[in-house]
């Protein structure tokens, strides 16, 4: 089997970049009123609400509440276990990858996440230019305009790194809390008898279940970018877990609300409705910073994995720049359904990591000086299943594709690891 060796690395030498190549060391770690925040600040976004809408006709108003409850739940017990093995180790999901990939099969998975997000982030800042354009009647030549100025300014906080994204969300967060409570109090108002609505376009309770969970479950494997900065195991639990149960339950709900009560799963027009315009405009901005600047930073963490280098900064500039050709040349609309297949082969990375980190290594990963292969083909193997098994159950309306990938890819991976041993040897001194 093929050896490959990286370079031992000096955690300190990288506090500036936010340990893009090395572990966090605990001196760099925060407590939970740091990390959550921001945590939920990267699960409130925008793109929930039309998983609500999407299941908002489709099911009586009790049974779109025992769907968000249930496809919270698991969707946020998936991402806490991946916290929690972030925050031991100190590691994201893409330096975690690197031993049950290998060194280059790991570059896979920083391929398929960078893309994935940077995509993401040129959707999501042309959606933003077009929504302002049309609820404030601007001219169409504003809309690039907005495109340019909010794709640099919405890296801010990612360029400056993980203290610039915990204050920005420590004041964001509870902004937005308060101004979706508002709206949700004056759509109950507006709303009547939810118990006598009935649904219009039938859905079977695994279809909206695969809704639900699929909504978020791509970026919930990245969110160990930021849980690898949690002080304590108990804390990284907590935090990603209250992310995303509790903030992106609550936007499904609030989508599926607005939908059966407006006609519309857009929360910002349903506001507009409700004659607070003013406030929607400012949780729309809220909103997509925050979970725009994780998905650039998580592009410059993925980036740096990929070419081996500590110099995240020039990843998020160079990330922003290229999602703003994207953007400009319109062709994120026809990346919308690359990058939905990309979303949906994410989540077996995560649980090939966690049969990696509890079953083979005993819940420790080995240091990222040592000696690894190239390729982990038990991982690599164990990838492609359950990413086809995700992928093809979800067209086939079989339980919930992302669910049924990480199952496959953990389960396929503990049995070829006995089959195909990996040798990994310390660094010599």
């Amino acid at each position: 089997m093929s050896i490959s060796t990286e370079p031992q690395v000096i955690d300190h030498s990288q506090a500036s970049q936010d340990y893009p190549l090395a572990a966090v060391p605990m001196d760099a770690r925060k407590p939970i009123w740091s990390l959550a925040p921001l945590l939920m600040g990267f699960a409130l976004t925008s793109t929930t609400l039309f998983a609500g809408g999407a299941i908002g006709p489709a099911f009586s108003f009790t049974n779109i509440l025992w769907l968000v409850i249930i496809g919270n739940l698991l969707l946020g017990s998936y991402c806490a276990a991946l916290g929690y093995i972030a925050s031991k180790s100190g590691l994201s999901t893409v330096l975690m990858a690197r031993f049950s990939f290998g060194n280059i099969g790991s570059r896979w998975v920083d391929f398929v996440m960078g893309f994935t997000q940077i995509g993401w982030y040129a959707v999501t800042n042309a959606f933003i230019a077009d929504a302002l354009t049309n609820l404030l009647g601007l001219p169409d030549a504003f809309k690039w305009v907005l495109m340019v100025f909010f794709t640099y300014a919405f890296c801010v906080t990612a360029y400056i790194g993980y203290t610039a994204m915990d204050w920005l969300s420590r004041i964001a967060v509870p902004a937005m809390l308060i101004l979706i409570a508002i709206s949700l109090f004056l759509g109950f108002r507006d709303a009547g008898d939810l118990l006598a609505l009935e649904p219009t376009e039938p859905m079977s309770f695994g279809a909206g279940l695969a809704v639900v969970i699929g909504t978020f479950i791509s970026g919930g494997t990245q969110a160990t970018n930021w849980s690898r900065f949690a002080n304590s195991g108990k804390n990284a639990i907590w935090s990603t877990f209250l992310a995303f149960t509790f903030i992106n339950g609550l936007l499904v709900f609030a989508g599926a609300f607005c939908t059966l009560v407006y006609g519309s799963e857009d929360l910002i027009q349903a506001m507009a409705k409700q004659g607070i315009l003013v406030g929607g405009l400012i949780l729309l901005i809220l909103n997509v910073w925050t979970t725009q600047d994780n998905t650039i930073y998580a592009f410059s963490v993925a980036g740096s994995n990929f070419f081996r280098t500590t110099k995240r900064h020039a990843f998020v500039l160079g990330g922003a720049t290229f999602a703003l050709v994207l953007a400009l040349a319109g062709l994120y609309e026809n990346i919308i359904p690359y990058l939905i297949f990309l979303g949906a082969v994410i989540p077996p990375v995560g649980g090939i990591i966690m049969a990696d980190f509890w079953l083979k290594h005993r819940g420790h990963f080995p240091p990222l000086s040592a000696k690894l292969p190239a390729f982990n083909w038990a991982g690599v193997i164990a990838y492609v299943v359950g990413s086809a098994t995700a992928y093809f159950s979800s067209q086939a309306g079989f339980g919930v594709g992302p669910i049924n990938g990480i199952i496959t890819a953990a389960v396929l991976y503990v049995v070829l690891s006995k089959l195909i041993p990996q040798r990994i040897h310390a660094m010599e001194p």
